[in-house]
């Protein structure tokens, strides 16, 4: 340690990411995946469950004077700019003082924000927590997925990646479900039961907190910021818990890395590696976030307008419809998650988006002919997402393992923001006011513009995207502090 605190820097040999990725799947990796993955349940309890409760929040009597056009459009926008503010901000912190410290500060700041969005009044309060409950989310996906690439084995990165990220989808169904309970005023009255939902995700929040503060430091992080006793003390750790528990012993790990060692990395250096050294892969991410973004915002801020709107469907009977599309969400990554790993991600993650695509221009061909109704509507949206989702959770394994280590975590929030920005601000402002019209032709635009991104996405993806199944992450992306 060096006088002020600080670890003392130097040059240091280490097998720590090669002793990490020969590991089998065990009971220390089942407590990462839960203590960091149940974070995007919260994410899709949230984003589900204010699309559900649009039309409660707007009636009179809520106890919040505000329409739904605002719910779903700007207020939508406003969290999701929350959430690209927030990944970049905890994303440079993430990469400059660790996974830990900052995915136990994003879901503080999420917490926080979400019970005080349950105590609104006024529209500015709602739209100002909506912004830094997003601004933690956003903080989450940076953090969280650095953290979970780091520490997961190389032969199983990609489907537990997916996995991972498609149970924001469960969230999803249970903030559906949720809201059809909420907007029963036979059970909570207007002005109470919207309140309540975003009190559950602050107890839900609490008990993930609770479950994450056992979960470890990435070794991957420590070696190289001069914490490599700390490092070597975790991998130890993790190595004879998993011998007791397997009642073997580990093979001996396949190679070792030289690392000088150093505090932080500038933004300069990390904008000269994504778009000099890596312009192609940072094509690559682009395309992704940006394709899925707008997929996404296509169909899901504009399903209950258009279930309500063209299909005469009751406004508190659209969580139902909205948990069967969520249902099939979660089932793409958790059916097709394997394949990333074994048939390979440059297949995998075009077909996924290019396949979804063009169902997507095939839904909006039935809607647009009168041909679909509630159920069979909502059918093709699950079938459509069913590959989408799992080409959109592939979107942030890719950008988290095709870049050096120092830049993982804000390649990640550089990456989602400009997509989600792209998709996610300029999207519920384009979609709210199509799907929200009443006019087939402009619900069939929304659908074919959403369509179109996705299949470009998938065209990038057959010629940048990177084949980094069962490899490493130092063999994909070499780290910039190796020395040669």
């Amino acid at each position: 340690m060096s006088q002020s605190g600080a670890p003392a820097l130097g040059t240091v040999t280490t097998e720590v990411p090669a002793r990490l990725d020969r590991l089998p799947w065990s009971r220390w990796h089942w407590m990462i995946v839960i203590g960091l993955g149940t974070v995007w349940i919260l994410d899709g309890l949230e984003v589900t469950v204010v699309g559900n409760i649009a039309s409660r929040l707007s009636e009179d009597g809520s106890g919040l004077p505000i329409s739904a056009a605002e719910v779903t459009g700007a207020a939508a926008a406003i969290y999701v700019a929350g959430a690209c503010s927030g990944a970049l901000f905890f994303g440079w912190l993430t990469d400059r003082f660790g996974r830990k410290k900052l995915f136990l500060v994003t879901l503080a700041v999420y917490l926080i924000a979400t019970a005080l969005t349950a105590l609104s009044y006024t529209v500015w309060w709602f739209c100002v927590f909506r912004f830094f409950t997003g601004f933690g989310i956003g903080g989450e996906y940076a953090a969280i997925n650095s953290a979970i690439d780091e520490l997961i084995p190389s032969k199983y990165r990609g489907r537990v990646d997916l996995i991972i990220n498609g149970s924001f989808w469960l969230g999803a169904m249970a903030g559906a479900l949720l809201s059809v309970l909420a907007l029963n005023t036979s059970i909570f009255p207007k002005d109470v039961g919207w309140r309540l939902t975003f009190a559950l995700g602050v107890v839900l929040g609490f008990v993930i907190l609770l479950v994450r503060r056992h979960v470890p430091e990435s070794p991957r992080w420590m070696f190289i910021h001069g914490h490599d006793e700390g490092a070597e003390e975790i991998v130890s750790g993790a190595e004879r818990q998993i011998e007791q528990e397997t009642g073997k012993k580990l093979p001996e790990p396949g190679g070792s890395i030289t690392i000088e060692q150093h505090r932080s990395i500038g933004f300069v250096e990390i904008a000269k590696t994504l778009f000099r050294v890596y312009p192609k892969r940072a094509t690559l991410g682009f395309s992704l976030f940006i394709g899925q973004a707008f997929l996404y915002n296509a169909i899901t801020f504009g399903f209950g307008a258009i279930l309500v709107n063209f299909f005469d469907v009751s406004s508190g009977s659209t969580g139902y419809y909205f948990a069967a599309i969520a249902f099939g969400n979660f089932l793409g990554p958790l059916l097709l998650g394997r394949l990333f790993d074994t048939v390979g991600r440059r297949p995998m993650i075009a077909g996924t988006y290019i396949v979804s695509g063009l169902l997507l221009f095939l839904t909006a061909w039935f809607f647009n002919e009168g041909w679909l109704d509630a159920t069979t509507m909502t059918v093709c949206w699950a079938v459509v997402l069913f590959f989408a989702s799992a080409g959109a959770s592939s979107a942030y394994l890719t950008v988290s393992e095709i870049f050096p280590m120092e830049t993982r975590a804000m390649a990640i929030a550089f990456f989602y923001a400009i997509g989600t920005a792209a998709g996610g601000i300029s999207g519920p402002l384009l979609f709210a006011s199509l799907t929200d019209s009443g006019v087939v032709g402009d619900a069939v635009i929304a659908f074919c513009v959403g369509a179109s991104l996705m299949v470009a996405a998938g065209v990038v993806a057959v010629f940048f995207a990177v084949a980094a199944e069962g490899r490493s992450l130092e063999d994909i992306a070499t780290p910039l502090s190796v020395r040669k």
